[in-house]
Parts: structure tokens; C-alpha cells; sequence
């Protein structure tokens, strides 16, 4: 159970504090509830360009790192299609300075041609290194384009083409920032060896004057109901053929996210899992295959991959995974298999707990989703799944017609 109390400052900003007295260290966490979902499909890596912008300077502070070094600490940030988070830890006696830091970016960041200049061509070359030159590298591309056909999902966080990032003027980054990176759309969570109220007292000192911005109406397009097979075969000369076969699934707050969560790992979590057990040991179909969700607020996707073994064909390694699929909806799992992959999860749950950090991370990501409460009560909704409830999202959302499939290698 992990303790925490709840503030709003007058300005909007939540504020979540959880004292852990047992440590020397406080975590200071800023998720600001904008990712690559709210970029317009002709300008998108927005978000992930202000990951790095916001390490740039800012209206009083020219070198964030160094400050923070100075203070005994260290920091780092990422970016996901839902949201933008930035972290620092450090001594708790040294709290402030990261306060003062990340209040004064979230002010005014110091928007100048030159500072743009610098973290653009950072982020370019980061797509071409990642993306564009990395065997494999486009799968996300691809894979994304083929499965949304709506939604905002369709693209990375990197973004759809570099061109965006290139083109991306100083207006474009204001206008962006000051939508976005306001108090009123983001949650400041403080978890450490300091007291609800001294914690309290210096989100007002260093938070509670920024300006709040306008209120956002967030509204997505509809993701449309896939009802015909996708299929898409792209010829790379890479090193080894690799299948990925996706359904549209559930999104995170959604009641059946939890099960359809379990059967991905009843599929494809660790050695004893069907797909790795079968496919990869018996068969020898695969020299590795994995099973997982993307854990997306908005509807997400449910994954299987493998890298094909040499001289296996795509249609029996699809058809082998086919196989598996249609044997988990018309059977229902064995109580052992439900209890092994609840233990899973409970274990990663919990593990992912434990520190100052990881619990700054989690109650401000479990804010965004429903409620910072989330962080006591996720594990009950994993332990309450049943198998009844685990086939029954087989067959609703992995029906061969919803599922989208591509083969990615040298020998299409």
C-alpha cells in the first residue's frame, strides 16, 4: 500500500505527495498529459522534441544538468504516445533545487533559434540513427500505419517523417508549449524523506504563481472496429525474417484491459509460456517469440512476434500462431496457468514500487489514467480475473478477422 496525500493548487496543478521517511532521497516527478496522440498528423515528434527542448534552458536557468548535479542529483525524461514525464532524484535536503528546476521550465523555456536549432538537429539524427538507418528500425512505422486507421496512434513518438522535425519553426514550439505545459495539465508528485507539509509548502512557493493555460477538451478520432484481415509483406535486407501479427485491443482504464493483459502472458511471458514452450522449443518455428499489449490509454494493441528460425516459411509460422490463438478460445486456460501469470504480474507490480522513484513514476501515471489510488487497487483487478473472462476476450478481440499481420524480411 503505498500512502499519499492529494493537493490542487489555485492554478490547476495536482500535486501528490508520499513521505518514505526511510530513506535519505526524495523523487521530484512532473507528467505533463500530452504525447504524440495530441500532435496534428502534419506535425508530428512535437512532444519528444520538447523532451529534449526542456533540457535546453530555460527563462532563468541556462544548463538544467548542471544545477542539478551540483545539488547531488540526476534526472531524465521520456515520452510515449500518451504522455511526457520528467523525473529528478536526489538528496531529500536538496528537494528545492529540483522544485525551483522544474518550475522554472514549466514557466518559459528559453525559446530561441539556437537553442531549437541544436536540440532539432539532436532529434534528427536520433530518427535517422534509430529509425531510418537500424535494420528493423521502420517496423514501428509500418506496423502502426497498417493496424490505426483514425487514430493518432498511427504514428511514434519519434514522429511520422523527419521532415516534421526539420521544419518545426520557433512558433510552432511556442504555440506548443504554452498549450500544453501548463500547470493545469500536469501532475507534480514528491515522494521521500520529507513531511506532507514542508513537501506541500514548496509546491506553492515554486509552482503556485505560474500562470495556468486554457482548459483542454481532450478529444481523439474513433478508431473504427476492424472487421477484415489486414496483411502487408515489406522486403528488408535484414538478418532474419520476422512475423508480427496485432489486434486492436481494449484501452488502459477499460474493465477488459486486465484479462486480455493475462492472456498476453499465458501466450508469451518467459519460458514456460505457450508460444515460447511450443513454437520455439517443440517446433523449433521460431528463434524467439514474444507476446505483449501496448498498454495505451486509447485502444491498443495486443502483439505477437517472432523471428523466424532459418528455412521456416512465413505461412507456417503464421499458421502455427493461428493455431495457438484459436486453441485459447476454445479452451479455457488450467487454474495453474491463471495463478502463474497473476504471480507475474503481482511480482512486477510490486517490484515496481519499491524506491522513491518508481513510486513519484507510478502515482503520477495512475493520476493521469483514473486516480492515483490505482497504485493500491490494480493488483485486486488482476488477482479478481477468472478464466471464463480470459477466453472470452480471445474470442471477442483476437478473431482472425480483426487481426493484422506483417512479414518483414529478406525472403518475401
Amino acid at each position: 500500500m503505498i500512502q499519499f496525500q492529494k493537493f490542487t493548487l489555485d492554478n490547476g496543478l495536482t500535486v501528490i505527495i508520499n513521505e518514505d521517511h526511510t530513506t535519505q532521497l526524495c523523487a521530484v516527478n512532473v507528467l505533463y498529459k500530452v504525447g504524440a496522440r495530441d500532435e496534428h498528423v502534419s506535425k508530428t515528434g512535437f512532444a519528444h522534441l520538447f523532451e529534449h527542448l526542456m533540457f535546453g534552458g530555460s527563462a532563468n536557468i541556462p544548463d538544467f544538468d548542471t544545477e542539478l548535479q551540483l545539488a547531488g542529483g540526476t534526472n531524465n525524461a521520456f515520452t510515449t504516445n500518451d504522455l511526457t514525464n520528467y523525473y529528478d532524484i536526489l538528496p531529500f535536503s536538496n528537494i528545492e533545487t529540483a522544485l525551483w528546476l522544474e518550475s522554472d521550465r514549466m514557466l518559459k523555456l528559453d525559446f530561441s533559434e539556437k537553442s531549437l536549432e541544436v536540440q532539432r538537429n539532436v532529434v534528427c539524427e536520433e530518427f535517422k540513427e534509430h529509425y531510418i538507418n537500424r535494420p528493423y528500425g521502420d517496423v514501428w512505422h509500418i506496423l502502426r500505419k497498417l493496424v490505426y486507421e483514425k487514430h493518432p496512434y498511427q504514428w511514434p513518438t519519434i514522429g511520422l517523417e523527419l521532415q516534421h522535425v526539420k521544419d518545426a519553426t520557433l512558433t510552432d514550439v511556442e504555440n506548443f508549449f504554452y498549450k500544453y505545459y501548463r500547470p493545469n495539465n500536469a501532475i507534480l508528485t514528491i515522494s521521500g524523506g520529507i513531511t506532507t507539509e514542508k513537501a506541500l509548502e514548496l509546491a506553492k512557493k515554486w509552482f503556485g504563481e505560474i500562470t495556468p493555460g486554457e482548459k483542454l477538451n481532450y478529444s481523439y478520432p474513433e478508431e473504427p472496429e476492424q472487421t477484415t484481415a489486414k496483411f502487408l509483406a515489406v522486403k528488408k535486407d535484414v538478418p532474419v525474417n520476422v512475423i508480427y501479427k496485432a489486434w486492436k485491443m481494449p484501452g488502459r482504464v477499460e474493465k477488459e484491459y486486465y484479462p486480455i493483459n493475462l492472456l498476453s502472458d499465458v501466450l508469451g511471458s518467459g519460458e514456460s509460456s505457450r508460444l515460447q514452450h511450443r513454437l520455439k522449443k517443440e517446433q523449433k518455428l521460431f528463434t524467439d517469440i514474444a507476446c505483449y499489449v501496448t498498454g495505451s490509454i486509447d485502444t491498443g494493441m495486443f502483439i505477437i512476434t517472432g523471428k523466424l528460425s532459418e528455412g521456416v516459411n512465413y505461412a507456417d509460422a503464421d499458421k502455427a500462431i493461428t493455431a495457438e490463438v484459436n486453441t485459447i478460445q476454445n479452451e479455457l486456460i488450467a487454474a495453474e496457468e491463471l495463478q502463474r501469470v497473476k504471480n507475474i504480474v503481482e511480482m512486477d507490480i510490486t517490484s515496481g514500487y519499491t524506491g522513491v522513484l518508481n513510486k513519484a513514476e507510478s502515482l503520477a501515471i495512475a493520476e493521469m489514467l483514473e486516480g492515483a489510488n490505482l497504485v493500491n487497487i490494480e493488483i485486486d483487478r488482476f488477482t479478481n480475473v477468472t478464466a471464463n473472462d480470459i477466453q472470452s476476450c480471445a474470442q471477442q478481440f483476437l478473431a482472425t478477422e480483426k487481426c493484422s499481420t506483417l512479414y518483414y524480411g529478406k525472403d518475401i
